[in-house]
């Protein structure tokens, strides 16, 4: 009998990253950012059934696909080895070389907002002339005539909707994460949309349902994300539809049947439902994924959805209008793998130190593969959550015999308002307990102990490790640390300018906050910081740069501490390109194996 050997690091990553997507008016073509040939591109295929093939050959990373209407081109826009600064172009709809739309200048950042229905005139945000608080401009793309609609102003703003006869917008004034504001703009005046409350709300989605009427997602006075209308000609703000105990997380409205779609986000995993009109209340609807990060109505009626399952890499699909039943569009998996030879999380819930309860996943490797060891996964964000999404570094260290833990801790999405603001101006008192309490649930559960557990964390994650490393030290072996802010008061000094003004709120302010700052700081704490590590940084890195790195690998190894350092120098806040991914979790499979526990001789 033929035995095949284990599978190496690299057919875990032999799977594809699709960041975004669109669809052509027609729906007879497919557009997507992927790194199909092991480089961030744009790809196409035809439908049904097409074959993907190539639209540019540049090497980066886009932050949008638009079509145009009547085909005439793509707009997009890419940034340079990850540095976040992306600029605008259009493409010839066969690819090739692409076209700048937008002047800019290397340091600015351009965001796109709409297109008119006609494909004429491009609505944007940039950072050009006002980095801090950001401008919202209207180009003719025919004149190449750009005009200032809206200038930011003391929080940052930004362009986020247009009403179909281009006579009304709407501006999303951003004060953190979980408040915003949002201002309708229309005959030469302003008006707040949402009623303004004592209680500071989220507004993350605006859509034009018409040229008269507004339907945005807010938790206006209620625990949980909801979708709610306006009228624009009576200016009457009301609910139009609660999921009790659910974070409505996006919508999309089909304009021909007056049907509102909405995802929400509850816990690890998201949910579909359907409000029809005349219906009082929304009919879920099953989908192939759990959990999804991008989603279109096309003029059909037909939904086209982006997502991974915790068992399946990227891929998108389509409900036809009419159908009941999902059909994949793209067949991404797991080369040489079965969805059996995955694994599934389990949900699991503890208490933290103060009674608050927290949600984790909890991956537990095969029987027959188990090494007896734990990987401790902190979240980025920390305004996000862990899913039931796909990570290829998770299912490979399960094959590799490693459980994995991956708390939700206080701060994270998809558990309500308060939740997530329990950790703003607190990054490192209570999420760290919720941690320590995550740690101690495993000694006691009986799965780990801390000469059995690692922690790895990435972004927040990766600041969580240090923290932990520096605080926690005896409750593991050793730790990895992804571009991971070092010291809070350089972290604070270094982020990208439109987010300073949201940085006091998020974090703090570094002189009136001086003492939580400092206590806040894993570099506060290198003298407790004696296991081993590896760090690993993205050398353009806008989030996190890399002088946050620099300084805890140059402190712990003046210290003599066993400290391993990985620079990428051709990628930002993450890995795009298939090579450096693969190189850095080899290492990181290396790296742990040669810390696990000598093995005691056995006469």
């Amino acid at each position: 009998m033929i035995q095949f050997p284990k599978p190496d690091v690299e057919q875990y990553f032999q799977t594809y990253r699709i960041s975004h997507f669109a669809v052509s008016e027609d729906e007879k073509r497919l557009y997507m950012d992927s790194n199909l040939n092991g480089q961030p591109n744009i790809w196409a295929m035809e439908l049904p059934g097409g074959y993907p093939y190539p639209l540019t050959y540049l090497n980066q990373s886009s932050q949008f696909i638009k079509a145009d209407p009547q085909g005439r081109h793509l707009l997009t826009a890419f940034d340079r080895d990850g540095n976040e600064n992306y600029h605008l172009y259009a493409l010839p709809p066969e690819g090739g070389v692409p076209l700048p739309v937008v002047p800019a200048e290397p340091s600015d950042r351009c965001y796109y907002a709409h297109l008119s229905e006609d494909g004429k005139r491009l609505y944007y945000n940039t950072s050009a002339g006002n980095p801090n608080y950001m401008n919202a401009r209207r180009r003719n793309l025919e004149t190449g005539e750009d005009e200032l609609l809206y200038q930011g102003q003391e929080v940052t703003s930004s362009l986020i909707a247009v009403s179909p006869n281009e006579e009304a917008y709407v501006i999303l004034k951003m004060y953190s994460n979980t408040y915003q504001t949002a201002h309708l703009h229309r005959n030469g005046k302003q008006i707040s949309i949402v009623p303004v409350t004592e209680r500071q709300s989220r507004i993350p989605y605006v859509l034009f349902a018409g040229n008269d009427r507004l339907l945005l997602i807010t938790n206006d006075n209620a625990a949980y994300s909801y979708v709610a209308e306006y009228v624009m000609d009576t200016g009457e703000f009301r609910a139009l539809c609660h999921i009790e105990g659910e974070d409505v997380d996006d919508i999309r409205w089909y304009e021909a049947s007056e049907t509102l779609y909405i995802w929400t986000l509850t816990g690890p995993e998201h949910r579909m439902y359907v409000l029809e009109k005349g219906a009082h209340e929304p009919r879920p609807i099953d989908m192939p994924l759990d959990t999804i990060e991008q989603m279109n109505v096309t003029k059909a009626g037909n939904v086209y959805i982006l997502g991974r399952g915790a068992v399946q890499p990227h891929n998108i699909y389509r409900l036809t209008a009419g159908r009941e039943s999902w059909e994949a569009l793209t067949a991404n998996r797991v080369t040489g793998l079965k969805p059996d030879d995955l694994v599934y999380p389990d949900v699991v819930r503890y208490n933290s130190y103060d009674g608050l309860e927290i949600e984790a996943l909890l991956f537990k490797a095969k029987p027959d593969q188990a090494n007896g060891y734990t990987v401790f996964w902190p979240h980025g964000g920390p305004q996000a959550s862990e899913g039931k999404f796909f990570r290829p570094m998770f299912q490979l260290l399960l094959a590799q015999g490693y459980h994995i833990f991956a708390p939700n801790f206080r701060g994270s999405t998809g558990y309500g308002a308060e939740f997530v603001k329990l950790v703003e101006r607190d990054w490192g008192e209570g999420p760290r307990l919720d941690c320590v309490a995550g740690i101690q649930w495993l000694f006691d559960q009986g799965i780990s102990s801390p000469e059995r557990l690692f922690v790895v964390g990435g972004s927040y994650g990766g600041y969580m490790t240090l923290l932990l490393a520096g605080r926690h030290s005896e409750l593991f072996r050793a730790a990895v640390d992804i571009f991971g802010p070092s010291n809070l008061f350089t972290f604070l000094d270094s982020v990208p300018e439109d987010w300073k003004p949201m940085m006091d709120k998020w974090l703090g302010n570094p002189v009136r906050d001086r003492e939580r700052l400092t206590k806040d700081s894993p570099i506060t704490y290198l003298d407790q910081m004696v296991k081993p590590m590896l760090v690993i940084q993205g050398a353009n890195d806008p989030r996190v740069v890399k002088a946050e790195s620099d300084q805890i690998v140059a402190a712990l190894e003046e210290k003599g501490v066993d400290v391993e350092y990985i620079v990428l120098h051709d990628e930002g806040h993450g890995f795009s390109r298939k090579t450096n991914e693969i190189l850095v979790y080899r290492k990181m499979v290396e790296f742990l194996q040669k810390h696990q526990e000598t093995p005691v001789a056995q006469v």
